[in-house]
């Protein structure tokens, strides 16, 4: 199957045009436990480059003294995944009662096919893979970095026109998923 280029553009039309764009995602942020660890799974296993590192003793925005290593892993479209060591040996750290299934990050593979490649590849280094599972638009598949981070791979189908009709309802069916399970959510504040 020939690699497609991926979405790279938004569908659904925005609602405040004079607002300014928000372009893309530069990067998203996750805890460490180990930053070697956490290069050699990213880099050498997932095959995103390390690009950059950034480490100071004091928060630049706070003055907090705080020692750490933050690491950039760039992404085919120039975002980055990012990772704070912190020196404690901690890696994901979740509160009690929030599932570990709801707290990851997803990227996106070009093709069905892509998305089978990383299974195995994944697979022969050791790590539990759920799927393929197909949620209507696109596949998944999911697993779990060293530091105990969800991790998801996508491959989104050709869906562009489902895209806008789901932006269409969008509303709608968040209003009505409320009513179904917390319809107190929709009462009128007095």
């Amino acid at each position: 199957m020939a690699n497609s280029a991926p979405r790279m553009h938004q569908v659904a039309p925005r609602p405040h045009p004079e607002a300014p764009l928000l372009s893309r995602l530069h990067h998203y942020g996750y805890r460490c436990r180990d930053s070697e660890e956490t290069r050699a799974f990213y880099e050498d296993l997932l095959g995103l480059p390390l690009a950059r590192i950034i480490s100071h003793d004091h928060i630049p925005s706070t003055g907090e003294y705080a020692p750490y290593c933050h690491l950039f892993f760039e992404m085919g479209d120039g975002s980055y995944i990012a990772f704070f060591d912190v020196f404690d040996g901690k890696g994901c750290v979740l509160a009690d009662d929030v599932p570990d299934w709801l707290h990851h990050i997803a990227l996106m593979v070009n093709s069905e096919e892509d998305l089978l490649t990383m299974k195995a590849r994944l697979i022969d280094h050791g790590l539990e893979v759920i799927g393929p599972v197909t949620h209507t638009i696109m596949s998944s598949i999911y697993f779990y970095d060293p530091n105990g981070h969800r991790m998801e791979l996508v491959w989104e189908h050709e869906c562009e026109s489902l895209l806008k009709q789901n932006h269409a309802t969008a509303q709608d069916d968040l209003k009505a998923v409320i009513a179904k399970y917390a319809p107190e959510r929709l009462q009128p504040a007095t």
